[in-house]
């Protein structure tokens, strides 16, 4: 009598790659409070990331370890930006179960290597092995490190003039997978303080993103709303930070008052 054979595990891709191989474009939803109920339902809507807020938020790191254990079998997978692109800020998040880390102000090739190093274990990489919570929220078949290496992915963001005059050297650092244009800090760090559409910021954006596609580099910035989605899509970028789950609450509370003239004003307007 024949026993039937045990399937072996198919393997598992971390669904932000996977859908950015095939050429889709990936949304993450802005985590900045520290309320773990908020962030998994932002996790079930749709998304296909959180994007963690660590360096803009008070979001502390046991919060970002109770996200990633509350986000288990939902569809968007956990992400953190940390405070300062440095090997010891990723290590914590990544031991904390993270798939993908932002690097803030990647300013030059040296920071966009030690990125990449941050993320990827020995050989290939610096991160120390002491991963058991990572293990726990991810139980590779085939054992943690090797699927770490294959999964976590690694976001450098350009946001100032000295990542600006070096981005054809950050955007060939083997290891990064999205160049991220803060757009914001880049306008202040051009003296534009934060203009989104003049011409030197516009010229900017668009010297990023032929850096990153002459090196095969998925391109990512913010992105208000659908239709910033739609014309950021035409212009390259598939990887987009949507809004904070706070500014969701607010759009949200003003389609339902607004109709009835119910809306809170202003808080300029309110007594201090």
């Amino acid at each position: 009598m024949k026993t039937a054979r045990k399937k072996s595990p198919s393997r598992w891709e971390n669904p932000v790659k996977a859908a950015l191989r095939r050429g889709h474009s990936v949304i993450g939803a802005t985590i900045t409070i520290n309320n773990v109920e908020a962030a998994a339902q932002m996790a079930a809507l749709g998304f296909d990331f959180l994007w963690i807020e660590t360096e803009h938020a008070p979001v502390s790191l046991e919060t970002v370890r109770q996200v990633v254990l509350a986000t288990r079998g939902l569809p968007a997978v956990p992400f953190a930006r940390v405070p300062v692109n440095a090997l010891w800020t990723a290590k914590r998040v990544l031991d904390a179960g993270v798939l993908g880390v932002m690097f803030p102000f990647t300013s030059d090739p040296d920071l966009a290597r030690q990125a990449v190093a941050a993320c990827h274990y020995p050989p290939a990489g610096r991160r120390g092995s002491g991963a058991g919570l990572a293990q726990f929220r991810w139980p590779a078949p085939g054992g943690y490190y090797d699927f770490a290496d294959e999964n976590v992915m690694v976001i450098a963001i350009v946001e100032d003039a000295d990542g600006l005059g070096q981005v054809e050297e950050i955007a060939a650092t083997s290891g990064v997978d999205v160049i991220f244009i803060g757009t914001s800090d880049l306008s202040f760090s051009l003296g534009l303080r934060g203009d989104q559409s003049h011409p030197r910021l516009l010229e900017a954006v668009d010297r990023i993103v032929a850096a990153g596609r002459r090196h095969g580099k998925v391109l990512g910035r913010p992105a208000g709303g659908p239709e910033d989605v739609r014309r950021f899509e035409e212009g390259g970028f598939r990887f987009f930070q949507a809004k904070t789950e706070l500014d969701f609450m607010v759009t949200g509370a003003a389609a339902f008052l607004d109709p009835l003239s119910r809306r809170c004003p202003p808080a300029s307007e309110l007594a201090i």
